[in-house]
């Protein structure tokens, strides 16, 4: 890992999450001079010791925190790792806010997680969102890079289910993604690519490029069950839902939620998330992690999946 440079200060937003966390600690290990932005959600990176990691002080946003009060946790970065809002309604507001807030307070760069397929017409409300953005970080006068993530291979372990009948029971992957294929990716690629970037002594070559970053393979959802089938120790099918099915099953989440589910699926379903990028390989220096390797590497990753029946 390139050491960064200790004269320049970034900025995670979302530094309690699954991937500002794993982005945390590589800044860390870099010795990196960072402000971890938390929301209070998730887990705030420490040592395993449980002390805080070296030059990185961790500063709380409120969720309705505005543009003038996040403009002052930005003071002094030379960059910004921007991750989307989970929440809608109100996620492209706070993504703009972030971005007047980051010009306020002088930041030279900001890298913003986004998503393949980000475009006006998207299929996926996420991906829509990120579009406008896009577009908006485009009109500033910062330097910009785009991330655009693949789905990540922890999410569709989230929809895998033990379904008890009269005769036993099932394990069943269940979206209605048709027979389409995505090429999954690991939070950690996703975080060595941005370290890249964030870290790197001439960050002007990464400026106005837009990476997409994804696995080294793109799966059929048949691939993903035979996949979880071989490593939780009993059989997983896939099972292609239809949209009114997926909204059922998903009564207990929000509407907004169960939107971005379905659309994302059916993205996958279209075939906008089945291109291989080399992009990965290229920031990280290394082969994206397969999800057979992310399998084996992250057990607590999927331990969820030992789940109770769904009757």
């Amino acid at each position: 890992m390139t050491p960064a440079s200790r004269d320049r200060l970034v900025v995670l937003t979302g530094a309690d999450g699954r991937l500002g966390s794993r982005l945390a600690f590589r800044v860390a290990a870099a010795g990196g001079q960072q402000r971890l932005l938390i929301s209070g959600r998730g887990t705030t990176p420490r040592l395993p010791d449980g002390a805080p990691l070296p030059e990185a002080e961790v500063v709380a946003i409120p969720s309705d925190v505005d543009t003038r009060a996040l403009a002052s946790a930005f003071e002094g970065a030379h960059a910004v790792f921007l991750v989307p809002s989970q929440v809608r309604p109100g996620r492209l507001d706070k993504h703009r806010a972030a971005i007047d807030a980051a010009v306020l307070a002088g930041v030279r760069h900001v890298v913003y997680v986004s998503s393949i397929g980000a475009r006006p017409e998207a299929i996926a409300s996420a991906a829509r969102d990120d579009w406008l953005t896009e577009e908006y970080l485009r009109g500033t006068d910062m330097r910009w890079t785009m991330l655009r993530t693949a789905m990540f291979h922890r999410t569709l372990t989230f929809a895998v289910y033990d379904e008890s009948h009269g005769s036993g029971h099932d394990t069943v992957l269940r979206a209605p993604a048709g027979n389409g294929r995505v090429a999954l990716v690991s939070h950690d690629d996703v975080a060595d690519a941005a370290t890249a970037v964030l870290l790197d002594e001439n960050p002007k070559r990464h400026a106005g490029r837009t990476y997409r970053l994804t696995g080294p393979e793109a799966l059929s959802l048949d691939e993903v069950a035979a996949a979880l089938t071989r490593i939780v120790g009993r059989g997983v099918r896939y099972v292609p839902q239809t949209v009114d099915q997926a909204r059922a099953l998903f009564y207990r989440s929000t509407a907004s939620e169960v939107e971005d589910w379905i659309t994302q699926c059916q993205a996958i379903e279209a075939g906008v998330l089945a291109e291989v990028s080399p992009d990965v390989a290229q920031l990280a220096g290394r082969a994206a992690r397969s999800l057979e390797a992310w399998l084996d590497d992250y057990p607590t990753e999927w331990a969820h999946l030992r789940l109770p029946s769904v009757r």
